[in-house]
C-alpha cells in the first residue's frame, strides 16, 4: 500500500496526542517567540495567540535575531535541523525546545526540552509529529487539550472530500487557520507530488484570483467571526471561476489538519504516488536534497 506508515502516522494521532505532556507552562506575562523550518515552522505559527507571541521561520531568525521576545520556543522532529540549531545559536535568550527526543544538538542548549511524541514518527511526511507539537504548544499556553485525541478520532471518520484529476490545489484560511493552510498545501505538495498554493483568504481577493481556473480544486478553511465570513466570499469567488471548492468546517489546528492529511494519502494512492520519503526514494530528488544540504553547509 502506498504510503504505509504515513497512514500508520495518521491513525496514531489519538494515542499520540493523548500523550503530550501537559504539565509545563510559559512563564506569567512571558512573550514568547516561536520558529522552526517547514512543518515544524507551520506548528511554530500556531503558538501564536491572542494573549501574544509572535513566530518567524528559522533562516529569518537567524537573518535578524534581535526580536522583541523573553524567550524562544524553537520546534524540531528530532532537534537537529540545521537553521533551526543556527538560530537557537543566534538567540541570546532563554531557549525552550518542542521535539520528539530528549537529546540532540538544540537541546543542548534549551532550557526547556518538552518532548511531545512517544516516538520518532517514521514517515517522512509529517502528520502525528506535527500535531503533537501544536497540542504540546497549545499546552503551554495553558489550553485544556485533554478532548482533541477524542476530536482527531472523530475526524479520522471523516468523509474525504473528493477529488477529481486536478494538479493544481488551493488551501486557504486566516487567523489561526493560517498555519493549517500552510501545512496542508506541505502534505499535498510533499505526499501527492501535486502543485499546490495556501493563500491568506483575504490576500487570494486581491489579484491572486487572475491565475486561477476551472483546473484548481480548492479548499477554504472557515474560521471564526469576520474570517469565515470572508471565507464564504473566497468560496463564492471560486465557485464563480469554475473551481470545485469545499468551505471546511474549523474546531483547532490539531483537528483542522487530519481532513487535509487524509486527502493527501488518498490522493497519493489513486495516483500511484509514494509519500512515505517525500520523493526522496527518486535520485533527482534525493539530489536535490543533498544539493540543498552541501549549499546550506558552504
Amino acid at each position: 500500500m502506498h504510503g504505509e506508515e504515513t497512514r500508520r502516522a495518521i491513525a496514531a494521532q489519538p494515542s499520540w496526542l493523548a500523550q503530550v505532556p501537559t504539565e509545563r507552562r510559559f512563564p506569567d506575562g512571558a512573550r514568547p517567540l516561536f520558529t522552526g523550518c517547514g512543518t515544524s515552522f507551520h506548528a511554530a505559527q500556531t503558538g501564536v495567540t491572542e494573549s501574544g507571541g509572535d513566530a518567524v521561520q528559522a533562516l529569518e531568525l537567524v537573518l535578524r535575531p534581535d526580536r522583541e521576545a523573553d524567550l524562544l520556543v524553537l520546534v524540531s522532529h528530532e532537534g537537529e535541523t540545521p537553521l533551526t540549531l543556527d538560530a537557537a545559536r543566534a538567540w541570546k535568550g532563554p531557549r525552550w525546545l518542542v521535539t520528539g527526543k530528549p537529546d540532540g544538538p538544540i537541546a543542548e542548549l534549551c532550557d526547556e526540552v518538552i518532548v511531545c511524541t512517544p516516538a520518532i514518527e517514521e514517515s517522512w511526511c509529517h502528520t502525528a509529529s506535527y500535531t503533537c507539537a501544536v497540542a504540546a504548544i497549545a499546552a503551554l499556553h495553558g489550553e485544556d487539550v485533554s478532548s482533541l485525541p477524542a476530536a482527531v478520532e472523530d475526524a479520522l471518520h471523516v468523509a474525504v472530500p473528493g477529488v477529481g484529476e486536478q494538479e493544481r490545489f488551493l488551501v486557504a484560511g486566516a487567523g489561526r487557520e493560517l498555519a493549517t493552510a500552510h501545512e496542508a498545501v506541505l502534505k499535498l505538495r510533499e505526499g501527492a507530488w501535486v502543485a499546490a498554493e495556501a493563500y491568506e483568504t483575504e490576500q487570494l481577493l486581491h489579484g491572486y484570483l487572475a491565475a486561477i481556473d476551472e483546473s484548481v480544486r480548492a479548499f477554504v478553511l472557515e474560521g471564526e467571526g469576520l474570517a469565515a465570513e470572508r471565507a464564504a466570499a473566497a468560496a463564492a469567488a471560486l465557485r464563480e471561476l469554475g473551481c470545485d471548492v469545499d468551505l471546511l468546517p474549523t474546531r483547532h489546528p490539531v483537528v483542522d489538519i487530519v481532513l487535509l492529511q487524509r486527502l493527501t494519502v488518498e490522493i497519493a494512492e489513486s495516483r500511484g504516488r509514494e509519500p512515505d520519503r517525500i520523493r526522496r526514494h527518486d535520485p533527482r530528488w534525493a539530489a536535490a536534497a543533498s544539493a540543498a544540504k552541501a549549499d546550506n553547509a558552504a
